[in-house]
């Protein structure tokens, strides 16, 4: 193999002669310069086979031809692949490994190249570090730069348009089959992948979810209709034309919502089809075990993670460079988003300590239980256990998670409980109780107190929903409203625990689909008419979606397809599968978004926790069905879905401390490989109540809820050695998979955050280099165009066969 690398602005010398190559897969092996931003948005080579005659025009939308040697058999795979799941806890793989670190010995001359570098730009760009200095020194770190008012930053747009593009050295492979394997069976890879991306974005534009527009863009030229605007064909209505006319009549049919405004009319809305999921399921499973795909997909994430690293060896000290260039900007002023918590461990054991003892000196004589008819003051029932206040201890508590919690769920779960009792999660950290969760309540507002002081640190709590009555969702907004639990720097998420079975042994539910009516139907009547639940109305302004959660490691023994019952026929005492579960809430939330965006309300999107544990199918099912998800730790055991969620973009919020007390120890974590690749990944906390320490506040003050998050990543950092730029992409990623406005992610992140590529990237705001975001774009691309043009190429070579065919024809009459 031959490698160059060119550095910015060579090229060929006038006068030679070259030969433009008929195919990219003309020579084999070759390493070699990229090719510019701009000639990947213009046009693209098509992949040409050693069969293919020239001078044959391309046909443009013809009807592209998907079909593989696999069609006739997804459904007996699948059934087949189910059954071994049911046998087996977890699949194996071949582990990935990653070439070591530069050598510290390089650290000296790295050093004395920036400094070299560094001086270069203040030669060449004095006026711009001198303007950007003096105002600087105007600006007070508190306003956080508010002073960039709306006709400078056009003026900063615009010059930046007015200059180049700061280059960066470039890693390709070109030649004939670059990509390593034959081209049939690139071919059929490459089929079977955007047959995979395309049921995707049909999932997401149904239930108006968002899908890459980078990928919407390259799967365009293969589809005849346009993708990735589904959501602006839903007109949108004033809630007030329609609050007071409106009468709500609802049938449960299959399992989700059928609505009608009157007695004679019923809304046209989308609804996923049963039979179409089962039968994309199916083609799911198939593809993830499909011998050539799995060669080709892991041919494809080892490169990826290759290109990486010579990416960070070339660029590493002009990313840096870049980072010091900007004024005020640095990790610590950057948004971050806790993009995966819980509500009732958002703080850790010392803030929960300190204000239960604080709660027993002045409220001791408060009743805030009642036990078989009489109540219970709160001094009353620590008597019961001979505790005082002094008493009370972090170790006392006892509710951090150990060795003992590993692989032991239930376990865990206990440990929810103080003093390992469950009266006094009750009374703190429940929102339905006797006090009707004022604990909880003023709890949380302390841990919202410390983030908007910290300023830059947001989460997405999730608070739960079980379904067990119809009155779950008032009472929950009841709380929210009563104890002014609203931040700017919080967003809300609910959760549904799988625990149908549960609630069904004790004669809570009688059907699943009474857990379906007492989830979804108060929000059917509060989106049809807001004042029969004024409440929840305002609540759900400030709720971004819906998450599943519960213990993924519990043996399934049922397989969802056709032959399943339907959720008025399933009564017995067995728990739906996970992907029974995941369908039916993403059917009447695909329903419910399209009557809230009829009426002009915000919609939901689905983030589960995902491929924590378990079989690989959990994965399947985010991958169809979800706009993020959380955990995707089993996604390191697919190479053919991981390289799905690649190419999708489909966000994935981990957290490593959480998993290293349950499932995976820390060294083991794909956190690292799956950013080396480009997976948009993001850092949270899960549970701080059971994995964090941190506490940044002196015993005087209130509130002593720490930091979390940040010691989250400051323990990655730490352990993977992750560079500044590296966890400024982190903190970038987490923001953009957030459920936070487009609005508040356009003060974050720059007001045109939504464009693709470095246009997308302000790095005064996100301290991200425009070399990372150009690289992760670029790389992208070229992963699509690979496939893409496989397909186009063998479109070609068919008119071809059949020009060839009409000719001949033509030649025998």
């Amino acid at each position: 193999m031959s490698s160059s690398v060119s550095p910015p602005g060579t090229g060929t010398a006038p006068g030679s002669k070259s030969k433009q190559p008929q195919s990219p897969f003309r020579k084999r092996g070759s390493l070699q310069y990229n090719a510019s931003p701009v000639e990947l948005r213009g046009a693209r080579h098509l992949l040409t086979s050693q069969h293919s005659l020239p001078g044959i025009p391309v046909a443009l939308k013809q009807p592209i031809d998907l079909r593989t040697s696999m069609d006739g058999k997804y459904k007996e795979i699948a059934e087949e692949l189910f059954s071994r799941s049911l046998a087996e806890s977890e699949m194996r793989s071949a582990p990935y490994e990653f070439p070591e670190d530069s050598p510290i010995e390089q650290l000296e001359e790295r050093r004395q190249r920036l400094e070299r570098q560094i001086s270069q730009d203040v030669k060449f760009e004095p006026d711009i570090l001198l303007r950007a200095k003096q105002e600087f020194m105007k600006t007070d770190s508190a306003t956080d730069l508010e002073y960039l008012k709306d006709e400078d930053q056009a003026s900063y747009y615009l010059e930046r348009e007015l200059i180049p593009e700061r280059e960066y050295q470039r890693v390709s492979i070109s030649g004939e089959e670059k990509c390593g394997v034959p081209f049939t069976d690139l071919l059929d890879a490459a089929k079977c992948v955007v047959k995979a991306l395309f049921i995707r974005e049909k999932y997401m534009g149904e239930s108006l979810q968002s899908f890459c527009p980078t990928t919407a863009r390259y799967l365009q030229e293969l589809s005849d209709r346009p993708l990735g605007a589904c959501d602006e064909d839903v007109p949108e209505t004033t809630a007030g034309s329609l609050t007071q006319t409106c009468t709500l009549h609802t049938k449960l049919n299959f399992g989700f919502w059928c609505l009608g405004l009157s007695r004679s009319t019923e809304l046209d809305l989308p609804y996923t089809d049963l039979r179409e999921y089962i039968a994309d399921m199916n083609m799911m499973m198939a593809l993830i075990i499909n011998g050539p795909v799995k060669s080709f997909c892991y041919r494809r994430l080892q490169y990826l993670s290759s290109k990486f690293q010579m990416h960070i060896l070339l660029n590493e000290m002009k990313e840096l460079a870049e980072q010091k260039k900007v004024p005020h900007r640095d990790f610590y002023n950057i948004r971050k988003v806790d993009t995966h918590i819980h509500a009732s461990s958002c703080m850790n054991q010392k803030h929960l300590l300190r204000f239960i003892k604080r709660a027993m000196k002045k409220f001791p004589k408060e009743i805030v239980h009642v036990e078989q008819g009489r109540g219970q003051t709160l001094m009353e029932v620590f008597d019961s256990m001979n505790l005082t206040a002094f008493d009370l201890s972090v170790d006392t508590l006892d509710m951090h998670a150990d060795r003992n919690t590993f692989h032991r769920f239930d376990k865990f779960n206990a440990k929810y409980n103080p003093i390992g009792e469950s009266i006094l999660r009750e009374i703190f950290i429940k929102t339905d109780n006797h006090v009707e969760g004022k604990y909880f309540g003023h709890i949380i507002k302390e841990v919202m107190a410390d983030l908007e002081e910290s300023k830059y640190q947001n989460v997405e709590l999730r608070l739960s929903i079980y379904g067990r009555c119809r009155d779950e969702w008032d009472k929950l907004a009841k709380w929210a409203v009563m104890h002014h639990v609203y931040s700017d720097n919080v967003r809300w998420l609910v959760q549904v625990p799988r625990l149908f079975d549960v609630y069904h042994t004790k004669k809570q539910l009688s059907s699943f689909q009474e857990m379906l009516e007492n989830i979804f139907m108060p929000l059917f009547e509060v989106t049809v008419h807001p004042g029969s639940h004024p409440e929840l109305h305002l609540f759900l302004q400030h709720v971004v979606g819906f998450d599943s959660v519960d213990d993924e490691s519990k043996p399934e023994q049922h397989i969802f397809n056709l032959d399943s019952p339907l959720p008025a026929s399933w009564t017995g005492e067995e728990n739906p599968p996970y992907s029974y579960y995941l369908y039916y809430t993403y059917a009447n939330m695909t329903v419910l978004n399209h009557l809230r965006r009829q009426r002009g309300f915000n919609t939901f999107v689905l983030r589960p926790h995902c491929g924590e544990a378990g079989p690989i199918h959990h994965l399947v099912s985010g991958f169809m069905l979800s706009e993020n998800i959380s955990h995707g730790l089993l996604l390191r055991k697919a190479p053919v879905l991981q390289y799905l969620y690649y190419l999708a973009q489909v966000g994935i919020a981990m957290s490593p401390l959480s998993n290293n007390s349950l499932f995976l120890s820390y060294h083991r974590n794909p956190l690292l490989e799956y950013l080396s690749r480009g997976l948009p990944v993001s850092l949270s906390t899960d549970d701080p109540l059971q994995f964090h320490f941190t506490k940044v506040r002196p015993p005087p003050c209130q509130g002593s809820q720490g930091e979390p998050l940040m010691e989250e990543y400051s323990i990655a950092a730490q352990v993977w050695k992750l560079s500044s730029c590296d966890m400024c992409e982190l903190a970038r990623n987490s923001v953009l998979m957030s459920g936070f406005s487009h609005k508040v992610k356009s003060n974050w992140l720059g007001p045109y955050f939504g464009k693709e590529g470095r246009e997308g990237n302000d790095i005064r705001r996100t301290n991200v280099p425009d070399i990372r975001v150009a690289y992760r774009y670029e790389t992208m691309c070229e992963e699509l165009n690979l496939i893409i043009q496989a397909i186009r190429t063998d479109q070609l070579e068919t008119i071809e066969e059949e020009a060839c065919l009409t000719m001949k024809d033509d030649r025998n009459h």
